[in-house]
């Protein structure tokens, strides 16, 4: 269980299967803004409005150039049925042994009525055009979570 990875950061580099079955690099999308955000099972509640959030901001996050990826320890199969079901628009990563979610400090300790076990926590990372992350947001509210990240995107679009 390491830190949160910082703002200023280098972004660890990861390669991982999508919804699809194919192969995601972090590296193939050097240039453009990347909302990386980790989410703890797809189609439970919480999650399942976190992603339709991001699904319903596509247009805004496409003016940007952004690219949204969302990871969870679930696996390729778990992944197709929660995009069909929600039509998402983005790619959703499995990591089932947790890996990358360790390195960016996602996995952690959590505890659930008394209870405490390891496990996701919803947090997410913008990463900019070099590579480095810009901002992070750690113990995500659901809630006006997407707008967050887009006034995050207008900033970054204001600083080049």
């Amino acid at each position: 269980m390491g830190d949160f990875i910082e703002a200023g950061q280098p972004a660890p580099a990861f390669t991982l299967h999508d919804d699809k079955g194919g192969t995601v690099r972090l590296s193939d999308f050097k240039g453009k803004p990347v909302v990386l955000y980790f989410y703890p099972k797809d189609d439970t509640p919480g999650c399942t409005k976190e992603a339709c959030a991001f699904r319903d901001a596509r247009a805004e996050y496409e003016k940007h150039g952004a690219v949204v990826l969302g990871v969870s320890p679930d696996g390729v199969p778990q992944h197709q049925k929660f995009r069909d079901k929600y039509s998402l628009s983005f790619p959703l990563l499995a990591d089932p042994d947790h890996k990358v979610a360790e390195e960016y400090g996602a996995w952690r300790e959590k505890m659930n009525y008394g209870k405490k076990f390891m496990g996701i926590q919803r947090s997410t990372y913008l990463i900019g055009l070099d590579g480095k992350v810009e901002k992070v947001w750690k113990a995500v509210k659901v809630d006006g979570h997407s707008e967050q990240v887009l006034k995050a995107l207008d900033a970054l679009k204001a600083a080049r």
